[in-house]
Formats: structure tokens, sequence, C-alpha cells
């Protein structure tokens, strides 16, 4: 646990209008980088507005460091072809869990993060208190394709006897 801050719940959720990558559809899978750690969905055979909702885990030592998303299209008989990436910058979010909340009503809005050119958010998204824990659903354009865009969420988790967000500057 050297170094590790806490966890971070990374849910793939779906994918909408995904770029078509063999005769009429694609098979999407979707590779989350995150510092040294890689971590990939199942693969969704024929859909291009495909359901994972997949729950992937990254241990976090950098909350500055960005997460970065691929989607991909299987091929059996050649190399996987791309079908856009993201890219998610998790300060906007941190600095909400950092502020120590608690006792606040389901769904009231934290923070809310606006679109801009240098993230890859297609519309607000906002940092959801619910349930005791805050959340951050995004929906993330895809780049460098055609079309496309990737529905993800984030939650922190504190590990019991890591360091956790308290001294971390942001």
């Amino acid at each position: 646990m050297d170094g590790i801050l806490g966890l971070l719940k990374f849910r793939v959720k779906r994918g909408i209008n995904l770029a078509i990558r063999d005769a009429r559809t694609s098979d999407p899978y979707v590779v989350v980088h995150f510092a040294d750690q890689k971590l990939k969905t199942r693969v969704i055979k024929s859909n291009c507005n495909p359901e994972w909702n997949e729950e992937l885990t990254l241990s976090v030592r950098d909350v500055k460091a960005p997460i970065q998303l691929t989607v991909y299209d299987k091929d059996t008989f050649s190399v996987d072809d791309k079908m856009g990436d993201a890219e998610i910058d998790i300060t906007p979010y941190i600095q909400s869990v950092k502020m120590g909340l608690n006792k606040l009503p389901n769904g009231c809005a934290v923070k809310r993060v606006q679109p801009n050119r240098s993230n890859c958010l297609s519309e607000e998204s906002s940092c959801i208190w619910n349930n005791g824990k805050i959340i951050q659903e995004m929906i993330l354009r895809l780049r460098n394709v055609e079309c496309g865009e990737v529905v993800v969420e984030i939650e922190w988790v504190d590990i019991p006897g890591c360091k956790g967000l308290a001294e971390v500057q942001l």
C-alpha cells in the first residue's frame, strides 16, 4: 500500500453512437490507462451503443495524473481498430471529495464542471452527493474519431491505513 492515497471506482457505463469499424457495426471495448495501470472492459459484439456497466478499480498515488480512455473495435484476424480516445482530469472531483462534506441530501450537486477545450466533456458534469459518497458521472466526447461518446462515473474509496486525501495539494 506504499504511496497509495486511495482507490477510484471507475465505472464504464455505456457508449453512444460509436464509430462503425466493421461492415455495418463494431465490436467495442474500452481500455483505461491510469499511471502504470491498464484495465479493460469486455467486448460487446456488433453494437455501436454498447452497455458495459463494468466497474474497474484504480489505485491512486497521484491525483494529478489524468485517466486515459481509449475505445477499440475487436478484430479477429487483424490489429484492433481504434475508435477514439478521451482524457479525464480528476482534479475537480478530488477537490469535491476533499471538502469533507457530510449529511447532505442525496442528489445534491457539490461542484459543476463545464465542458471546455481542455477537457473531453460533451456536457456539464456534476459531482453529486449520493448515499454518503460523492460521485461524478461524465459524458465524454471521443477525440480522433468521427463520432462517439462514452458515459463513465467515478467514486473515491478511502482505504484504512492509507494516507488518504488530507495532505494532498491541488
